[in-house]
């Protein structure tokens, strides 16, 4: 499996992220298990969640991905196995935000459930306007001092606050964001490519975009209204792409996957794998068999004309 460095982070991982809010919620403990066995034997050992997920569903509270995720590395072993990307800042229960206070009792309840003594990139989940950048980055230079922490990424943040956080650590002397979780797929550009692409190039930041597949969108089984009942959890996320620029981005997609024998799926992890600001995408299964789509993306190679044909789709 190629390896791909995470800015500039030391920290190496393989060209595909795994999205585990499936873990403990659309995936029960034991396919989770599955699930996890099947990406470490494929090399698939970056595994991105968050403490929050998945406090949607009925009866959770939040961190439950992260107890799977630590009951599986007690029973299998060998910490060094996976790479362990994980957040804070969304609401729980009984704390949110980006002050030091919360970040200080969030990561120690991440480490117990996650089992371990250090979170291999701990990000900001979204942005705290209410909080001091300073305190924010103050609080990660106390956890990477103490080894709880190796590096610290941010998700969900404007051009200008992100920008400014880097700044802000270079004037203090604080540790500085070594990555962008953004929303970005090929139906969703212009958040990304319109201002934070800019700012992740000129800082050589890391880019592990989220929703890689538009919620299962680019997938091609979401074709029209009534596709949209083939799953409860994820239909309705993806009818706002039926229409608008959506069928010609499944045209498209399709014709590349026929010249390349691949599945619009792989193609869409393909394409953003091999744009140059991008590190490696997040996505996600449920099932071990739609592991497949994953592991394959990770080799697809396509031609300048086919990204082209994408590019001219989707912009």
């Amino acid at each position: 499996m190629e390896q791909r460095q995470l800015g500039p982070s030391g920290i190496v991982i393989p060209p595909l992220v795994f999205g585990g809010n499936v873990f403990g919620w659309s995936a029960d403990a034991a396919t989770s298990f599955k699930l996890l066995d099947s990406l470490v034997a494929a090399g698939l050992t970056a595994i991105d969640t968050a403490d929050m997920y998945s406090v949607w569903a009925p009866g959770h509270k939040g961190g439950e991905s992260e107890t799977v995720i630590g009951d599986w590395l007690a029973s299998r072993g060998g910490r060094d196995k996976l790479v362990i990307m994980t957040k804070v800042g969304m609401d729980m229960p009984d704390g949110a935000g980006l002050s030091a206070a919360w970040i200080r009792t969030s990561v120690d309840r991440s480490l117990k459930r996650l089992r371990t003594d250090v979170i291999d990139l701990y990000q900001s989940h979204r942005d705290d306007e209410k909080t001091p950048l300073e305190e924010t980055l103050g609080a990660y230079a106390d956890l990477i001092k103490a080894g709880k922490v190796r590096a610290i990424g941010a998700s969900n943040y404007a051009a200008p606050r992100l920008a400014e956080a880097l700044a802000v650590a270079d004037a203090h002397g604080l540790p500085r964001y070594v990555s962008l979780q953004p929303h970005y797929n090929l139906v969703e550009r212009p958040l990304f490519e319109d201002a934070l692409e800019a700012v992740c190039l000129k800082n050589k930041l890391g880019v592990i975009p989220y929703y890689s597949l538009a919620a299962g969108f680019l997938t091609g089984k979401y074709r029209s209204q009534a596709d949209l009942g083939k799953s409860a959890a994820r239909g309705q996320g993806v009818a706002k792409y039926l229409s608008g620029r959506g069928p010609k981005v499944l045209a498209a997609l399709d014709a590349v996957a026929a010249e390349t024998r691949a599945t619009p799926a792989q193609v869409a992890l393909a394409w953003l794998m091999a744009r140059p600001s991008i590190t490696a995408p997040i996505a996600s299964a449920s099932r071990v068999e739609q592991m497949e789509d994953l592991v394959k993306a990770c080799s697809l190679s396509l031609s300048k004309a086919q990204i082209a044909a994408l590019d001219a789709a989707s912009g």
